[in-house]
C-alpha cells in the first residue's frame, strides 16, 4: 500500500457517522513546514467500537479523492489530553523540523534520536557517532518531508496540528541492537521481516504525561498490519506506582501501554522488561 496515505485520527468519546473533524495535512516536500487542518466528515465505522474507517467526504483535491483515513474511537478514561482529536501519520509525512520539534535539544531524546537500537555497540558506546551523525541517519530512516516515500521508520503524532509524539516502528530485523531480551529463552530468527517491533517512543516536551503514548501504540499495530506484518511486539518496562523511571530507560514503553493496545506477554527475560506481542 501507499505509505504516504495512512493517517490514524484517535477521538477522545463515541464518535457517530456524519460528524467531522479537523485532521493535520500531511508535509510536503516542496513546503515541508505546512501543516494545515483539513476537514473529514465519518461516513462508516466497521470492525468494533475501537477500530472504523472514515473517508474524506471534502471536495476532490488532486489525487486525494475517496482517501481512507484509519481511525481508533478511544473510551478510554485515562487522560489522553483535554484535545479532541490527534492525527498520527507516518514520519515520511511529517516535516523534519516537526520530528526535530518533538525530540528537543535536551535530555536522552536529543541526544539518542532513536539510534540507540540502529547502531552498532562501537558507534554508540566505544567511539560514538556524533549528534549530527544521529540527526543526519534519522532523516535517512524517516524520509521525512517526502509523503511519496513508500518506507519510513515511525509514525509521528500531531494535537491540534502540533507535533507531540514520536514511535518507532518498522521490521525487527531493522534493529540491530535490540539486546537480549527479544531473544532470550525463545526461539525466534532474528532476520525474519515479518515480524515488527514497536522500539522506542518520545513525548515533546511540554505534552508529557498525558497519555500521548496510548494512541500511538495503538496506530502501530494498525500501520504494521497493513504494512503485511505478520505479528508486532514491544519490549516495554514493568512500572511500578509512586516509582519513577528515567526517560532512558522508559522510552520503551510500559507494560500497560501495550496491553491497553492488544498486545499480550509471551516472556519475561529480565526482573523489569518483558515481551509482549500480536500475532495478525
Amino acid at each position: 500500500m501507499d505509505v504516504g496515505r495512512i493517517a490514524v485520527v484517535v477521538v477522545a468519546g463515541s464518535c457517530e457517522p456524519g460528524v467531522a473533524i479537523l485532521v493535520p495535512q500531511p508535509a510536503s516536500a516542496s513546503a515541508p513546514r505546512t501543516m494545515t487542518l483539513r476537514r473529514i466528515v465519518v461516513s462508516s465505522l466497521m470492525n468494533d467500537d475501537s477500530v472504523g474507517a472514515w473517508t474524506d467526504q471534502s471536495p476532490c483535491l488532486g489525487d486525494s479523492c475517496h482517501r481512507t483515513v484509519y481511525v481508533l474511537i478511544s473510551r478510554e478514561t485515562r487522560p489522553m489530553s483535554d484535545h479532541k482529536a490527534i492525527a498520527i501519520v507516518p514520519a515520511n509525512e511529517a516535516s523534519c523540523q516537526d520530528i526535530d520539534a518533538i525530540f528537543g535539544t535536551r535530555g536522552y531524546p536529543g541526544r539518542c534520536r532513536c539510534q540507540r537500537f540502529k547502531t552498532t555497540s562501537d558507534e554508540w558506546w566505544h567511539n560514538p557517532i556524533s549528534l549530527e551523525e544521529r540527526i543526519f541517519r534519522q532523516r535517512q530512516q524517516t524520509d521525512c518531508g517526502y509523503p511519496g516515500s513508500g518506507a519510513t521508520s515511525g509514525l509521528v503524532s500531531y494535537l491540534d496540528g502540533q507535533p507531540v509524539g514520536w514511535c518507532a516502528v518498522e521490521p525487527r530485523s531493522e534493529y540491530m541492537r535490540l539486546g537480549q531480551t527479544p531473544w532470550k529463552d525463545r526461539d525466534e530468527d532474528e532476520s525474519d521481516d515479518t515480524v515488527w517491533a514497536v522500539a522506542c517512543f518520545v513525548v515533546r516536551a511540554g505534552y508529557r504525561r498525558q497519555g500521548l503514548t496510548y494512541p500511538l501504540a495503538r496506530a502501530a499495530v494498525e500501520y504494521a498490519r497493513e504494512q503485511g506484518a505478520r505479528a508486532i511486539e514491544g519490549y516495554p518496562m514493568i512500572t511500578e506506582a509512586g516509582k519513577d523511571v528515567t526517560w532512558g530507560e522508559l522510552n520503551v514503553g510500559t507494560r500497560q501501554v501495550f496491553a491497553a493496545a492488544g498486545f499480550e506477554q509471551v516472556s519475561h527475560p529480565s526482573k523489569r522488561r518483558v515481551v509482549m506481542r500480536i500475532d495478525f
